[in-house]
């Protein structure tokens, strides 16, 4: 899915709302176990039952990974379900150089075809550049996190500037804003007007609303742009709305409620 793309069905649905599938084989309720493939299932409730008030999906690789060969396969069974007019994200936060980062890309965006993968850029240009040269597949690189430890590197200062910053500013003479976005955490909301100084087209990628306490009007305000260029996601105050058989319906109940909110931001802010 390309940019222009993407924009399209964010004005159609009136959402920037991305829903993260992680999966837990623990949480998930219990009366799927009568079902071959539990975890499929529940995925498959999921998106049948928010796929027409979200943008994109975000599967979390390490919920898939942890179940083996046959979680893999899941994973691959779990894009196939999700709708064309979807925007799929696999976060799998790779960050390996060379061949192998183009093995990557080459099993992401390729063989599994989603439109992007979370990528780690610590180890510099060759760790980020095999992910964009597929044509509108994306990279969407780690950028400030909403994790406690930001403070042990991402803040640090080099000179008068942020760690994240500099690395924010040097991934972007690698990419442009057709195939690159970052992730900002949503607990950063005070940092999200001081990113656009810098990053003002990018699409961002915004972890830690719902469960996480990310407030949603303050990062809009801040990140929004005329082509909304955001995308924030809520995973378990979605996907585990309900532990119930009703689970699809509160699913759907909890991604209304921001649905709506974002409807009356973008005619706010954007």
């Amino acid at each position: 899915m390309n940019r222009q793309e993407l924009i399209l069905q964010i004005r159609k649905k009136s959402s920037y709302l991305c829903i993260g599938l992680d999966p837990d084989i623990q949480k998930i309720p219990s009366h799927l176990f009568t079902y071959d493939n539990p975890i499929l299932a529940f995925n498959q409730a999921i998106i049948e039952a928010t796929s027409d008030i979200c943008v994109a999906y975000k599967p979390n690789v390490a919920f898939f990974e942890s179940l083996g060969l046959d979680g893999m396969k899941t994973l691959n069974d779990t894009r196939s379900l999700i709708p064309e007019d979807c925007f799929t994200i696999a976060d799998a936060k790779r960050g390996d150089i060379g061949n192998t980062a183009s093995m990557y890309a080459k099993a992401f965006l390729e063989q599994m075809n989603f439109d992007s993968i979370t990528v780690a850029p610590y180890m510099g240009k060759d760790s980020v550049e095999p992910f964009l040269q597929l044509k509108d597949k994306w990279a969407i690189v780690l950028g400030l996190t909403s994790n406690k430890g930001n403070l042990d590197f991402q803040k640090q200062l080099i000179g008068n500037v942020p760690l994240y910053e500099l690395v924010m500013k040097t991934t972007m003479k690698w990419g442009n804003i057709d195939n690159l976005m970052f992730v900002v955490g949503a607990t950063n909301e005070e940092d999200f007007a001081y990113i656009r100084t810098f990053c003002p087209n990018h699409f961002l990628l915004v972890p830690g609303v719902g469960a996480q306490g990310g407030d949603l009007e303050k990062l809009s305000q801040y990140g929004l742009t005329k082509d909304v260029s955001l995308l924030v996601n809520a995973t378990r105050s979605i996907i585990y709305a309900s532990n119930g058989k009703d689970f699809a319906e509160k699913a759907r109940e909890e991604a209304l409620a921001i649905n709506e909110q974002m409807q009356s931001l973008m005619n706010k802010y954007c």
